[in-house]
């Protein structure tokens, strides 16, 4: 595969970045909230070194061409409040996939939303793009409204498509096309 190079994108109001060592704080406290591990490569309840080897992962998911994965930042102080990572699996295709997650502490204020938008507008750049796809589970009002905030639409719903915690989880398949009407 293709090894990539992970931007940084930059608006006035989030930074998109690849995680550094002084991340390492955001990823433990990731590890204490209930959700986050379940979906994500986050080690529950993890220490220093669960953290950094969190964000190696990052870094060599784009040294060996499956995706850039990006820390989400506040653009005045560069902390980062989560994660926003873009998947090539489907690439052949023309289809990514895109996840993301705020630590408990940073919700509610618009990140997510901010986030999505600015690497969805990014990822339009991109030639071999063709469709832009998220999966949330029904209950997360608050990830399905930054969804709909970045030009997403809800296309249906996936009974029973993914695992999480062991159990099979329903999820709504949002998408968004670049330069379409």
């Amino acid at each position: 595969m293709t090894q990539l190079a992970v931007p940084v994108l930059d608006t006035a109001s989030v930074r998109l970045r690849p995680f550094a060592v002084s991340d390492v704080s955001l990823i433990v406290d990731a590890g204490k909230d209930p959700l986050i591990p379940s979906i994500t490569s986050v080690r529950p309840r993890g220490d220093v070194a669960a953290g950094q080897e969190f964000i190696q992962r990052q870094h060599h998911r784009a040294s060996r061409g499956e995706g850039w994965s990006f820390a989400i930042a506040d653009p005045d102080t560069d902390t980062a409040v989560g994660q926003i990572g873009m998947w090539r699996r489907e690439i052949v295709h023309g289809r990514v996939s895109i996840g993301y997650w705020i630590e408990t502490s940073y919700r509610r204020h618009g990140y997510a939303g901010r986030a999505l938008r600015l690497l969805s507008s990014w990822a339009e750049t991109l030639d071999d793009v063709s469709r832009l796809e998220l999966y949330i589970e029904p209950w997360n009002e608050g990830s399905w409204r930054a969804a709909e905030s970045a030009g997403y639409r809800r296309e249906g719903l996936l009974r029973r498509w993914q695992k999480i915690d062991g159990l099979p989880r329903d999820m709504y398949m949002y998408a968004r096309f670049p330069n379409s009407p």
